[in-house]
Formats: structure tokens, C-alpha cells, sequence
């Protein structure tokens, strides 16, 4: 959705940080609606009432429109008290809405921020080091600034990152000179190659870590633990790109000493600081006009895409500039989600169940690097809980359970928030080494959850529930499998189940059961669709996706090889959606980390081998 709060859209939050705001901004103009039409109808407040844009005094029959009595409205005092409706009262929330964006978006209106145009634009592009933080050593432009419709080329030096500016008459032209800007760039700080990055987490995963949780004495019960009542095992996840389909873009003009950026942003409050400075204009002369987004999932809570344009909206004479990345440049500048180790054991019970837990996770750290890019003179401090998300903070109970972050310091690069940030590689992790808890203690996984779940009443429902919507635990046919995962992240509880088939030309998706509690749905056929989109974006990156590294630099560059699920690919969904939980939680993230541990488990008993490092393409292949 579009940022309804000033500091912008993150962490599942927008409903969450705005649903009461909202609600109260919208009763107190409904109460001064009425105190004003009952002073201009000359009854008491208490005998009107406001429905569809109408204030109306029953007994005379006389009425006033909304708009009618909006002015002087206005100029009353707020009431201190402000009643809100009950929620069996409520006529819109709780309920579907037709979606007002929906025909915009299906006839390609010009809504995005790669749509924006003006009749005196020039257009531009950007070629930036491949080696994050690295500087050119030497460059020529000379062969790009003699290809026709180029205007100008400008370096271009922030905490993102060092590179070109190119200035043309058009967008193509502008790409062209940027493929044809020779230069030579520095070295990277960090490993070279994705053997150096796991290398590093390795290294880190063996160093001492932060315990987030860290219950009972696991020291202790590991201490006298029989071998054959141990299990332990080593899983691995790659860095991902986001890949919106929307490349990164922004326009801004420079004008008069006012700026104007148009962005397809998640933090407009945050562009507008960043982008002030950089033009040297003052914050009340800079206006950030946030457009629709073509995919965010994080990616546009970055600010070097604005921090561009306004740079070389400096060099155009107050024309505006359309700054657009080629899918090249976007993919392989990313702000990625990290690459991770996760080293687990357990010690299980003569019931079955575990009686101890020892989780280590090492992860580059997502608050040291943005802060980085975006606050370079701030230092992290003290356990990045984002390493560890999904893991340390999930509703079992366990006697001797530890969950440790473990920061690969090496490792850091352009790493950032990608949809479901920590709880996307550590809901695969938890839950798949569950899954092998189970089996070793001869226990169904389902079962096993719901008794370890026990004390939380929210979790035992949604299991409960996906379980009975799935039927399982009823045969299935040869050559079918399901498997199951439970994340909580984001205040919600999800959990999900995963039907697969082997088939001539691989591994295909048959089916996918959702159960989720929000608390509070606020368009149901929202949250139903948010669901959806997450699982796939989760099963897509489960399936193939990865980033990898060569020559200090990403080796991917496009959908060719970085490509997610297609639309013949993609499951039949059956979702519940339950609100139970007295708190509200998200909606937008909350299907992506159980849905790859839910695929990777179906792949593991379909096959008998356990997945245990992504993407699954690596073992297993897809129809």
C-alpha cells in the first residue's frame, strides 16, 4: 500500500502504525461534522446522524451534506474525547473493498514512477561500481560523451556508492553511453567470491554470538546427552536480489531553489531529508510526490535512486531528469538479503520431544550495513536481533532452548530489508530443523508442534487449522508429499502447508493451505491476496533464485538468471484467515517465510533427502 504514516512503509507496519491514528482522525472530523450541521439546523447533537456523506435530524427531516458544514467544522475545537465505534458497528472495516487502483493498474495507466513525463525532460541513467564502496581508479567518458542525444556525464559520489551520471536526450541514448564509459574499479573490501562469504560465515558461526533467547541451561543438557538422542545439522541460504519488476527509478527537477522529486519510494519523509542535502536546498523547498511502486518488498525503502536523480537534476538547468536503471544495473546494485549459516542440534526427549535446542545463526548484518549507506556517521551498537528473527522469537516451548546471533562482519555488503528481512531465511531454518526433530523422535510434525505450542493459545488455532483445511495426515498418492511450517513474524501467526507431485518434468506445486491470524483483518481480500503474493515470492526465491559472487562482483544481471515462479507454476491457494489474537499484526511479509519451509519439507519427503541449503533447485528439479 501506499505510505498512510510520515516515516513511510516497513516491517509489515503500515495498517498496524496508522489503524488507530486513522480511526480517531476519522471520528473527530465526524464529530465536528455534526456539532457544526447541529448549530446550522438548530438542534441538539445527540438527535442527528451521519451516514454516506449526509448528517440528517430524523424528526424534522431536515439534512446537510458533508460538504456543506466542512468549513465551519473546521474551526472547532477538537473534542478531547473521541468515541470510536465498536467493531460489531463497523460498515466498511473487517469487510472487502472494491479496490479504487485496480483499473489503473490493469490498463497500464500512467501511475508508476517510470510513467512520470513532462514536456521539457530529459532523461538519464547511471553506471555505478560493481564492487560496493569501491571508486573508479581511472576512466575515460570520452567515447560516451560523443554518442548522439548524450548532454552530459557527471560522477556521482555518495554513501551508496561511487559511478557515473548520464545526461541525454533520451532514455535508450543514455544507456548507451553508459555501456560505452570505460573504467577501472577498485578492489572490494569484502570476500571476492561466494566462497570467500562462506568462508566468512563460517568463521563467524564459530565465534562468539549474542544469545537472544536463551532458556534453561542448554550447556548442561548437552553436556550427558546420549549420541543417539543427538541430532545436529548445518543449513545454508544464498543472498537475493528483489527483482521488482519496476527497475529503480526517480525524477526530480531543481528549480528556482525548489526541488521536486518524484518517487517510487517507501520513506518519503526520509527521501526528503536525504534529497534537501544533497541539492542544498532547504527541506520546506523540497516535495517528494511518492508514486504507485512496481514492487517495493523493501528495495524502495533505499534512498540511492532518488539521491541520484537529484544529482543530476544539479546539472540540467532546472529541466527535470527521469533517472532510469537498466535491469542490469538494478539487479546487480542491490541492497541484498543476506546470505546465512545456521548451525543447529538437538537433544530429544524419551517422548519424543526435544528437551533441548541449541540454534547459532550468522548472517551479515542488515542495520550495520544500512546504516552505512544511509547514516554513515551513526555506528551500530550492541546484537543485531534481525540475524536471528523468526528463530529466537517463535511460540515453543522448549526446556533448554538458545538461539545466538552471530554477525559476519566480512561478509558485509549492500545487504537490506527484503520481504520478511531476518524471518525469511530463519522461519526455512527453525522450521526445517524441526521437521528433522520430529523425525527423529518418531513424532508427526504437526502433532509435535501443537505440543510444543501448548501455552499459546493463537499459535494451537492456526496449526490447528491448516492442519483440518489440508486434511493431514490422510494418505496421499505415490508420488505426492506435503510438508508443513509455522512462522510468527510481524506480530502474525501463519502457518502453512504444501502439497507436491512428481511428475515427468519435475517437482510441481499442486496446492498451498494458509492459516493466518492478524488479530484484526481490515479488508479481508487484501490480507487473502497478500498472503498469496508472499508464498509465491517466498517459493520462487526457495525454488532457484540466488546471488553469487565473482570478482567481487554479483554474476547475475538479469531475469534469465534471476528469474521466479511463472504463472503456470503457481499452486492452487486456500486460505483462512482467523482474529483471534487481541493484537493486530501484519500482513504484507507474513506468508513468505513459512511457505519455503513448508516447500523445502514437502521436497524432503517426497525425495527422502533433506533440503537443508537453497535454492532447492540445487537438489531437485521443477516442472
Amino acid at each position: 500500500m501506499q505510505a498512510c504514516a510520515s516515516n513511510g512503509t516497513e516491517y509489515s507496519a503500515s495498517i498496524r502504525d496508522g489503524y488507530t491514528k486513522m480511526r480517531e482522525a476519522g471520528a473527530a472530523a465526524r464529530e465536528l461534522l455534526v456539532a457544526a450541521a447541529a448549530a446550522r439546523l438548530a438542534v441538539p447533537a445527540g438527535e442527528l446522524t451521519a451516514q454516506n456523506g449526509t448528517i440528517t435530524h430524523k424528526s424534522s427531516g431536515k439534512s446537510v451534506t458533508y460538504g456543506e458544514v466542512a468549513t465551519e467544522a473546521a474551526k472547532l475545537e477538537v473534542p478531547a474525547e473521541i468515541p470510536l465505534k465498536e467493531k460489531s458497528a463497523w460498515t466498511i472495516l473487517g469487510k472487502p473493498q472494491e479496490r479504487i487502483d485496480m483499473f489503473a493498474k490493469a490498463t497500464g495507466a500512467p501511475i508508476f514512477g517510470i510513467d512520470v513525463s513532462f514536456p521539457d525532460m530529459l532523461y538519464g541513467t547511471v553506471k555505478m561500481s560493481p564492487r560496493f564502496w569501491a571508486k573508479p581508479v581511472k576512466s575515460d567518458l570520452s567515447k560516451a560523451e560523443k554518442m548522439p542525444g548524450v548532454v552530459k556525464i557527471v560522477p556521482i559520489e555518495t554513501s551508496y556508492a561511487s559511478g557515473f551520471g548520464v545526461i541525454a536526450n533520451n532514455t535508450w541514448a543514455a544507456f548507451q553511453a553508459a555501456e560505452a564509459i570505460e573504467v577501472e574499479w577498485g578492489v572490494a573490501e569484502y570476500p571476492a567470491d561466494s566462497a570467500g562469504v562462506t568462508k566468512a560465515l563460517h568463521d563467524a558461526i564459530g565465534a562468539e554470538g549474542s544469545a537472544l533467547r536463551n532458556d534453561g541451561d542448554v550447556d548442561a543438557a548437552f553436556a550427558d546427552a546420549p549420541r543417539d538422542k543427538m541430532i545436529e545439522a548445518e543449513y545454508a541460504v544464498p543472498f537475493l536480489a528483489h527483482a521488482c519488476m519496476e527497475p529503480m527509478n526517480a525524477t526530480a527537477r531543481l528549480k528556482d531553489g525548489v526541488l521536486d522529486i518524484w518517487s517510487p519510494n517507501q520513506f518519503p519523509t526520509l527521501t526528503r531529508y536525504l534529497c534537501a542535502g544533497v541539492a542544498g536546498v532547504e527541506r520546506d523547498k523540497t516535495n517528494v510526490h511518492t508514486t504507485f511502486m512496481g514492487g517495493g518488498f523493501g528495495r524502495r525503502g533505499e534512498m540511492d535512486f532518488s539521491l541520484y536523480a537529484t544529482i543530476l537534476a544539479k546539472e540540467t538547468g532546472g529541466r527535470p531528469i527521469k533517472v532510469t536503471w537498466t535491469r542490469e544495473e538494478d539487479i546487480r546494485h542491490d541492497v541484498y538479503r543476506p546470505a546465512a549459516l545456521g548451525r543447529f542440534r538437538a537433544r530429544i526427549g524419551d517422548d519424543g520431544l526435544p528437551v533441548a535446542v541449541d540454534m547459532r545463526i550468522a548472517a551479515p548484518s542488515i542495520v550495520a550495513s544500512m546504516l552505512r549507506r544511509v547514516f554513515p556517521s551513526v555506528s551500530p551498537m550492541g546484537p543485531d536481533k534481525l540475524i536471528v528473527e523468526g528463530a529466537y522469537d517463535q511460540p515453543y516451548t522448549i526446556p533448554n532452548y538458545r538461539v545466538s546471533a552471530h554477525k559476519a562482519d566480512a561478509a558485509t555488503m549492500h545487504v537490506g530489508a527484503w520481504r520478511s528481512v531476518g524471518n525469511s531465511y530463519n522461519g526455512f531454518f527453525h522450521e526445517s530443523f524441526l521437521d528433522e526433530v520430529a523425525a527423529a523422535g518418531k513424532l508427526d510434525p504437526v502433532e509435535m508442534r501443537l505440543k510444543l505450542m501448548a501455552r499459546f493459545p493463537a499459535a494451537l488455532a492456526v496449526v490447528d487449522k491448516v492442519a483440518k483445511m489440508a486434511k493431514w495426515g490422510e494418505t496421499l498418492p505415490a508420488g505426492k508429499a506435503r510438508g508443513f511450517a509455522f512462522t510468527l513474524s510481524f506480530g502474525s501467526w501463519v502457518g502453512e502447508i504444501v502439497q507436491i507431485a512428481d511428475t515427468p518434468s519435475g517437482i510441481r506445486i499442486e496446492k498451498v493451505w494458509i492459516a493466518a491470524d492478524l488479530g484484526t483483518a481490515i479488508d479481508p481480500r487484501i490480507v487473502e491476496a497478500q498472503l498469496f503474493s508472499a508464498a509465491i515470492y517466498g517459493m520462487s526465491a526457495a525454488m532457484g533464485q540466488e546471488i553469487t559472487f565473482a570478482g567481487g562482483m554479483v554474476e547475475q544481471s538479469n531475469f534469465h538468471d534471476f528469474d521466479a515462479m511463472c504463472i503456470n507454476q503457481c499452486p492452487a491457494f486456500e486460505v483462512a484467515i482467523l482474529e483471534n489474537y487481541h493484537k493486530m499484526g501484519g500482513a504484507g511479509e507474513v506468508g513468505t517465510p513459512p511457505a519455503v519451509a513448508a516447500l523445502a519439507n514437502a521436497v524432503s519427503a517426497l525425495t527422502g533427502k533433506r533440503v537443508r541449503s537453497l535454492p532447492i533447485s540445487k537438489q531437485a528439479a521443477f516442472a
